[in-house]
């Protein structure tokens, strides 16, 4: 039998990349869903894999599964969105059958704050800055309205109006990004102890910004 190209892209990235030189055409395959390589590759955090499909293979980096979504809004880790968006330069603001970009997709499922934190600092000024619940541009009467975001642990940032001149040219704070991306990177990342640290880096944010913190439990059920 003739081995499954997408289970060696979860598993065994090595004899994938042999059976493609073999089968190049195999490259750009996709399943009943549209599941891709370039999707397995980015979800499994294979970067060199990644890289190759799309510089020796000529995959599209772009390439979309049944609900429009490019291996973006798959990823688990902050390098392989990295990879995904400075190197193999795919567009962070495509968006998916439903109108979501990749960070609201991922924000809306609450399972990887750090890609969210970083895919929020690539929009700038224009998205909800990494981490602190206010949204630039979203405006009334020259004040931005109040918003907030869900953190791990169902923990609620909210963010009063803030003058027109102070929402103008908002941009996310390069050490509290720095910050972020370096606690992602960290094995523990995804234990209590992380995502504790996380919390407290968020509210150390906003609270320098004079932003209220206040612990409200989501009781939306998680939808796999």
């Amino acid at each position: 039998m003739a081995p499954n190209p997408f289970i060696l892209a979860a598993d065994d990235p090595t004899a994938l990349l042999a059976l493609l030189e073999s089968n190049p055409s195999l490259a750009k395959e996709q399943d009943e869903h549209g599941y891709s390589l370039v999707h397995a590759a980015a979800s499994y955090n294979h970067l060199d894999l990644l890289r190759r499909l799309i510089n020796d293979f000529s995959v599209p980096v772009d390439l979309r599964d049944e609900d429009g979504e490019t291996a973006l809004f798959v990823v688990e880790s902050v390098d392989a969105a990295k990879v995904l968006v400075e190197e193999l330069k795919l567009d962070p603001k495509i968006t998916n059958d439903e109108g979501q970009t990749a960070r609201e997709k991922i924000e809306s499922e609450e399972e990887w704050p750090a890609v969210a934190a970083y895919l929020a600092g690539l929009e700038g000024g224009n998205a909800t800055a990494a981490g602190t619940g206010t949204t630039a541009g979203e405006q009334t009467n020259g004040q931005v309205p109040t918003s907030s975001t869900t953190l791990p642990g169902g923990i609620q940032i909210r963010m009063g109006t803030m003058e027109e001149a102070e929402a103008e040219g908002l941009e996310p704070d390069p050490e509290f990004k720095r910050r972020i991306e370096e606690l992602a990177a960290r094995d523990d990342f995804q234990t209590p102890e992380g995502q504790a640290e996380l919390r407290r880096l968020v509210e150390e944010a906003v609270l320098g910004q004079g932003g209220v913190v206040s612990e409200e439990r989501n009781v939306r059920p998680r939808q796999d």
